[in-house]
């Protein structure tokens, strides 16, 4: 499965290692992800999300059922 937050949609970036002497060469910045499984009380059933930080707040701030309706609203979530 890819590096892709379920939630927020956030994704690996691609940036430079910078050494002392300037040269750069080329890294990827991951997106800090978690397996978590939640049990959504509104289908009676449990599922488990890839999510980062950023979306467990966000579940935490909106509730699970209205994160995962704006997620696959905006088309991040996926089976």
């Amino acid at each position: 499965m890819s590096k892709i937050c379920q939630i927020t949609g956030k994704k690996a970036l691609i940036g430079n290692n910078v050494s002392h002497s300037k040269r750069r060469v080329k890294r990827t910045f991951d997106v800090n992800l978690f397996d978590k499984k939640f049990y959504w009380v509104e289908q009676d059933t449990w599922i488990s999300l890839s999510l980062s930080a950023a979306g467990l707040r966000t579940i935490n701030k909106l509730g699970l059922d209205a994160a995962i309706k704006k997620a696959a609203a905006k088309g991040y979530l996926y089976a």
